[in-house]
């Protein structure tokens, strides 16, 4: 692709695996290779000795290999039975089913999302979603405008037509309708008027045609555009050039040049001014000051401050956009208003250990009153006077990389940021191994999501750029969805560790009676049938019980999951010292319950092998249940605490013991098992 954007879509891969999944295939692998040779090997010599040295008996109770005596097709029938048994240890003790687990949590956890108005693009973000140490805001909410001063006189908290003088509402009309990348869209039918561009624009639009009275389509009929210089976030302006496409004897061939933007760069652009009368008078550097009063006044008040500006020139200078000697037209003051859920979710974050930081375009003043209003500051933080706290994009960008990676942590308000200032907070965030959550929604954004570790894009104010580039689309643009989102995150990684512990806790047991019962010279309990039952509970319906948990408020107010750095590794993450712990007591049990079975079962309930054999494999499949309900809680002493409001747990639960009685009772032929009594 020849595009950014079309380069960014040939990297989207829907059906990738994910990071988490790709180091399960590994663990399982790097199990399996060393692990499945020298275990196999070694117990294949340890069974070939013992059956040539006489130690092993057939199934009338005879020696199986007596020298010469013996047939060449028994001897090679005993040996590939060997082969096989040691394959079978070898392969129990593979937790294969990892992989295929995690895949049933993500699948179902983004099913879920969907409910809570959540579109998850990316599997994997499912799994980091919760690992979050910082969420970096890049856009808030809906934005109108709620001031304007034309010259250096507020016209009223509600400004309209009938307010403004003739001449400068002309020029106001013409910079908003063409000095623009957004559009007006009125249907037939109806008084619904639609809006379209970035959040700023559709304020300027909506104000200007529903309070002033602007027809874009008459303006663009009336005026031709010769030149326009498209809104950089650098020089955070926009202009253009335009002529009347019918000459009057009042314009004479004079083109208009419109600029629009930051209020302080357009200012300093400026050297006179229209007053409330629509007279044109002279800026002194009094005047000047008072102008620059006004603007920080209305950024102290949560107002993104913007200026518009004209000057005319003959045809004969060109068609050059001209950028000093302007006249200000007046200053527009756009409220960016914080709705009280945005508090809420900004506490929530930071109570949950999530570091919250904005990045925005706005001026200092104005990005420190947001800052304060969403939480984000606190009036009594040390962090409102520091001065590394807010910091201004250009600032953050001259630091050395050193000063950067230094700095970083402590900023929680960067203003007057540009793109590129972004991408590289979001970059030194994951130097210093910080796992950086994003929300946006403009197309400027894009870069910064991709880099993300995870993007999240508003799903009613994102461009299709922006949501093409993200992780997840929140689809009401509510900021309190992401706290849902966090909760959710950390409930699946919490369900992963319980899928490990399940597993790991199964294959260890399994490999430990497996071998015990070898050297002790008796046959394994589970044939290939019982085996792959087994694996079902644990790799399905295991998977499927311990995955319908769902987020509590205490698992989002804990600090986040540890994640990767130099020198740590993902095995050490997942799995705990607490975890290692539950393995290894639940391993012992269920290996002294079967053993006991195993060597004296017979005696004890004074029953037959068979039947013996059949007790071994339902008090197995029994114990997976009991390790079912004992992994819904890794740290916790009450495993049951809950239990009773997951309806879905509890019938997964139920249903795996019916199908046990099923496989014993009406599948005997084909599990080789014997019914039992109710006491047994």
């Amino acid at each position: 692709m020849n595009t950014t954007w079309g380069a960014m879509m040939t990297e989207t891969d829907i059906n990738e695996e994910t990071p988490l999944q790709a180091w399960l295939n590994k663990f399982a692998s790097s199990i399996a290779t060393p692990g499945l040779a020298v275990l196999s090997f070694l117990i294949v010599v340890g069974l070939l000795v013992r059956y040539f040295t006489g130690n092993t008996e057939n199934e009338k109770g005879n020696q199986e290999f007596v020298g010469s005596r013996t047939k060449a097709g028994a001897v090679i029938n005993s040996m590939v039975r060997i082969i096989a048994v040691a394959v079978t240890i070898g392969l129990v003790a593979i937790p294969e089913g990892l992989s295929w687990a995690v895949a049933i949590i993500l699948a179902y956890s983004g099913n879920r999302m969907i409910a809570d108005k959540v579109i998850v693009r990316k599997r994997s973000a499912c799994e980091t979603v919760g690992s979050a140490t910082t969420i970096c805001i890049l856009t808030l909410n809906q934005m109108k405008v709620t001031k304007f001063w034309l010259g250096q006189d507020p016209i009223g908290e509600d400004p309209n037509s009938s307010s403004i003088a003739t001449n400068v509402l002309n020029l106001i009309q013409q910079g908003v309708a063409l000095n623009t990348t957004g559009s007006v869209y009125r249907a037939t039918s109806g008084s619904n008027t639609e809006f379209c561009g970035s959040p700023c624009e559709k304020a300027l639009l909506s104000w200007a045609s529903l309070k002033l009275g602007m027809e874009m389509e008459k303006s663009k009929q009336n005026y031709t555009i010769l030149l326009v210089e498209a809104f950089n976030s650098e020089k955070k302006r926009s202009g253009v050039s335009i002529r009347r496409s019918s000459s009057t004897k009042e314009d004479n061939g004079t083109i208009h040049v419109h600029w629009k933007g930051a209020a302080e760069i357009i200012l300093a652009m400026c050297s006179s001014y229209y007053d409330v009368f629509g007279r044109m008078k002279d800026m002194d550097g009094n005047e000047r000051r008072i102008f620059e009063k006004i603007i920080e006044d209305m950024a102290a008040n949560s107002l993104r401050c913007l200026a518009l500006a004209h000057v005319q020139i003959p045809d004969q200078e060109g068609h050059e956009l001209k950028e000093d000697g302007l006249a200000l037209i007046g200053l527009v003051g756009i409220e960016d208003p914080c709705r009280p859920e945005v508090r809420k979710a900004v506490e929530d974050c930071q109570k949950a250990g999530v570091n919250v930081t904005m990045i925005t375009g706005d001026n200092v003043f104005a990005a420190r009153e947001i800052a304060t209003e969403c939480g984000i500051l606190r009036p009594d933080d040390q962090d409102m006077n520091d001065t590394e706290a807010v910091v201004e994009g250009e600032v953050f960008r001259n630091y050395t990389p050193e000063e950067r990676l230094e700095k970083v942590e402590k900023i929680r308000v960067m203003v007057r940021s540009s793109p590129c200032d972004k991408l590289l907070m979001v970059q030194c965030l994951k130097d210093k191994c910080h796992v950086v959550a994003v929300t946006g929604g403009g197309t400027n954004d894009a870069q910064t999501l991709k880099e993300a570790n995870i993007g999240l894009c508003m799903g009613i104010q994102g461009t299709q750029v922006a949501k093409e580039s993200s992780d997840i689309i929140i689809l009401d643009d509510n900021f309190a969805s992401i706290t849902r989102v966090l909760g959710l995150g950390r409930c699946v990684y919490n369900n992963i560790q319980k899928i490990i512990q399940l597993h790991l806790t199964v294959n260890i047991a399994a490999l430990v009676i497996n071998i015990v019962e070898v050297v002790s010279g008796r046959e394994i309990p589970f044939i290939v049938l019982k085996l792959l039952w087994v694996n079902l509970i644990i790799d399905t319906l295991g998977a499927l019980a311990l995955t319908t948990e769902q987020p509590t408020k205490e698992l989002l107010m804990e600090k986040p999951p540890p994640v990767m750095s130099r020198t740590t590794t993902q095995a050490q993450l997942l799995i705990t010292n607490i975890m290692w712990r539950n393995i290894l007591f639940q391993a012992l049990y269920q290996v002294v319950a079967i053993l006991i079975l195993q060597f004296s079962g017979e005696s004890i309930f004074h029953v037959n092998e068979r039947v013996k054999d059949t007790m071994i494999f339902s008090t197995s499949v029994l114990c997976q249940v009991f390790n079912q309900v004992n992994a819904r809680r890794l740290e916790k002493k009450n495993v049951f605490k809950g239990i009773h409001k997951n309806k879905l747990f509890l019938g997964i639960i139920g249903m795996t013991i019916i199908l046990q009685l099923v496989v014993v009772e009406f599948l005997k032929k084909f599990t080789d098992t014997k019914s039992l009594s109710l006491g047994q």
